[in-house]
């Protein structure tokens, strides 16, 4: 196992600089890969790439597998002929520090959609579509079908389009060719694009850490095309429903509201479809975090009808027997071989409520746990063992904070005295702690893998958080702009990065 210490920014593609409303796929993506490189940086964190729903979060999307069309670059289909500079420039100004999800996706689709009726098929789409069957003739039928219902929730539909009936999906292929062929090649432009980026940070020697969600949303084409892998009644929608109960972020707990995975159904499958799911999502990136991993040891289940998650249960999940089985599943694939190893392509995601069976299950895998520092300061912390940094294991990722947490700058304001002093005492500050101090803690902690949030970088204010966890509005919705990057944020980083050997 390769224990070489490595640092790296947690970002989002969507939060990047540019002029087209929100950030993509372009050249955004490749300067942001040279200030990574240029700082020192190997490793960029990126939230879920697929296609978004309700709340405009990556965490709900309309597809597994999908990508999120909304990212394809603008400059890379001028360069490519399908848009024109003078087209673009009735584009709308907007916040270059903000995403106005409304206006944006209006805008932007405006010009995807014109883009992809431009676009001759070739020889190499046709072949794109022939690879990725699997999911994308259901996902195009999906949401042609779901453009003409004003974006329902499929469970909204008609019986005959709700429950897949054959006459009725073969008569809605040919009402909606045009639309059908139309996301097929959003979503060939999308991959196209994701690879230029990709190939270019590979140049770069810097690696992507992608990010998987266990859960995927009710309202999309995985569950509609896949029924039989969910909990749900004759009508799609959910009997049970995943979540969080009472914790540190909410008092009632957070009500997902996924629906819950029949197992079952999937073992004996041998989980194919988690199969695909993983291969599609290291295909795109060199690590992977699973998000909410205790969810495969245990998770809570609320019955669908309770509004809150307080009222539910622990069920067992499908525990190591499912990365056991991964694992051999994905050496089958030409792609990855039998040498393939999945503990050295996944950190597992261990915040919250976490018990001795859900540690023993992610020591079992070998997989790096999540270690954030805004978690580790609390009145009995400083007496536990392992708790501070100089505890940490080497085969951990540690973080300042993550997109669900207040930016450092913002926390260390907010926390009360006591949470204070115990900081400044353990870093031995000469003054009040500052994000520069949390920063550089993170770096010198003995785990592998240090990650900073760019906001922590930037050292931004609570109005720059990503996510507010147990709310729906202002949430995913903050970028940065260009000029907030100086010659003297580089310098820094890289000299902490190097003084701090990664």
């Amino acid at each position: 196992m390769n224990f070489k210490r490595k640092s790296g920014i947690l970002l989002h593609i969507t939060s990047l600089p540019g002029r087209w409303g929100m950030g993509e796929l372009g050249p955004q993506a490749r300067a942001f890969g040279g200030f990574l490189a240029e700082a020192g940086q190997k490793l960029w964190q990126i939230l879920p790439t697929g296609p978004v729903g309700y709340g405009y979060s990556p965490y709900s999307s309309l597809s597994a597998f999908a990508g999120n069309h909304l990212m394809i670059s603008f400059d890379g289909l001028i360069e490519e002929g399908l848009l024109t500079e003078r087209r673009l420039s009735k584009f709308p100004a907007f916040d270059p520090n903000r995403i106005d999800f409304p206006a944006v996706i209006e805008a932007r689709e405006k010009n995807l959609f014109r883009a992809a009726d431009r676009f001759e098929p070739d020889a190499d789409f046709a072949g794109f579509c022939a690879r990725e069957a699997g999911w994308l003739v259901d996902y195009a039928l999906f949401m042609a079908i779901r453009e003409t219902q004003e974006n329902r929730a499929w469970t909204e539909w008609s019986a005959g389009l709700r429950d897949r009936d054959f006459k009725t999906l073969q008569k809605a292929r040919r009402r909606l060719s045009k639309r059908i062929r139309r996301h097929e090649v959003l979503q060939y432009l999308f991959f196209r694009h994701w690879e230029k980026t990709a190939d270019f940070l590979r140049k770069l020697d810097i690696q992507l850490i992608g990010d998987i969600p266990i859960f995927v949303a009710g309202d999309s084409a995985d569950v509609w095309a896949n029924r039989e892998l969910f909990f749900l009644n004759k009508d799609g929608t959910a009997t049970v429903v995943a979540g969080v109960p009472p914790d540190y972020f909410s008092a009632t707990g957070q009500r997902w509201g996924n629906p819950l995975y029949n197992w079952a159904a999937h073992r004996e499958t041998g989980f194919a479809w988690w199969t695909q799911r993983m291969r599609r999502i290291l295909e795109m990136t060199d690590i992977v975090r699973i998000d909410h991993f205790r969810g495969f040891e245990d998770y809570w289940e609320i019955p669908a009808d309770e509004p809150t998650a307080v009222k539910g249960r622990w069920v067992k999940g499908p525990g190591l027997e499912f990365f056991q089985t991964l694992e051999k599943n994905l050496r089958r694939l030409p792609e990855f071989g039998r040498k393939f190893r999945l503990d050295e392509h996944v950190i597992a995601e261990n915040l919250g409520i976490i018990t001795d069976e859900v540690e023993a299950l992610r020591e079992a895998c070998g997989f790096p746990g999540m270690w954030v520092l805004q978690f580790r300061f609390g009145a009995d912390d400083l007496n536990r063992a392992g708790y501070l940094p100089e505890g940490i294991e080497k085969n951990w990722a540690v973080y300042t904070g993550t997109h669900d947490n207040n930016t450092t700058q913002s926390w260390l304001e907010q926390i009360d005295d006591g949470e204070r002093l115990r900081i400044e005492n353990y870093l031995q500050t000469a003054g009040a702690a500052t994000h520069c101090d949390l920063a550089e803690l993170a770096l010198r902690a003995p785990a592998k893998w240090a990650l900073l949030p760019m906001q922590d970088v930037l050292g931004l204010g609570g109005a720059a958080r990503m996510n507010m966890p147990g709310t729906t509005q202002g949430n995913w919705d903050w970028r940065f702009s260009a000029d907030m990057v100086t010659t003297g944020t580089v310098e820094y980083l890289r000299e902490m990065t190097k003084k701090n050997w990664r």
